[in-house]
C-alpha cells in the first residue's frame, strides 16, 4: 500500500466526517492528546496529521482510528480503513502454484483454527496492534478471524509466503491436528 493511497483514504475519511463527528472524536482524545494540541485542530485532516505525528495512526496501524470511527457511530468509515489495511498487494510475486497451496492451506486452516488464531498470529510474526485490529474487525466469527489473520500475514511477507512457513508456524503452537489436516489437502 502507497502512502499516497493510504493518504487518499484518509482523506475520504475526514470528508465523510461531519464537525460534529470531529468534535466527538475530539473528545475521546482529549485526555491523551491534549486540549490545547485539540484546539488548533478543524478538520479531520489534521487530526489524522496529529494522530500520525504521535505514532497512533500508520499505514500499518489502524487499530486505534479504526476503534475512534466505531465510537462515534461510523462503522462504515471504520470498516473502510479496516478493509483498505487488509487488502493485499496487487503482484505479491508468489507463483500460481504457492498462491493456489496457500489459498486450500487458508481454506483449511480457517475451519480448524478456533480460539487459536491469536497464537498462531503471533506465531507468523504479527504484532499485537495487528491481532487487535483483526479481532475489532471480526469480534464473533472465528473462521472469518482466521482468514483475516492470514490475509494479513501473507501480506506482511509478500513473496516470502509459504506454504511451509504455515504448517511450521502451526506445528510450532501445538496444532499439529490443522498441520496436518493442511498437508493431507495439499
Amino acid at each position: 500500500m502507497s502512502a499516497l493511497q493510504f493518504n487518499s483514504v484518509l482523506l475520504e475519511i475526514s470528508n465523510a466526517m461531519s464537525a460534529d463527528q470531529l468534535n466527538e472524536m475530539k473528545f475521546l482524545v482529549l485526555q491523551e492528546i491534549g486540549k490545547r494540541n485539540l484546539e488548533k485542530i478543524g478538520s479531520g485532516r489534521e487530526l489524522f496529521q496529529l494522530f500520525r505525528e504521535r505514532g497512533k495512526l500508520s499505514e500499518d496501524n489502524t487499530a486505534f482510528l479504526s476503534k475512534l470511527l466505531r465510537e462515534i457511530k461510523r462503522q462504515d468509515l471504520s470498516d473502510k480503513i479496516d478493509n483498505f489495511s487488509i487488502q493485499p498487494e496487487a503482484d505479491d510475486g508468489l507463483s500460481e502454484e504457492e498462491k493456489e497451496k496457500l489459498n486450500i492451506a487458508t481454506e483449511v486452516i480457517a475451519e480448524n483454527l478456533g480460539k487459536s488464531w491469536r497464537k498462531l498470529g503471533r506465531k507468523l510474526g504479527l504484532s499485537e496492534t495487528k491481532l487487535e485490529s483483526i479481532s475489532n474487525r471480526r469480534p464473533t466469527d472465528l473462521e472469518e478471524t482466521a482468514v483475516e489473520l492470514l490475509k494479513e500475514w501473507r501480506k506482511s511477507q509478500g513473496a516470502e509466503a509459504q506454504t511451509k512457513m504455515l504448517i511450521d508456524a502451526l506445528r510450532a503452537c501445538q496444532l499439529n491436528m490443522t498441520a496436518d489436516k493442511v498437508e493431507e489437502r495439499l
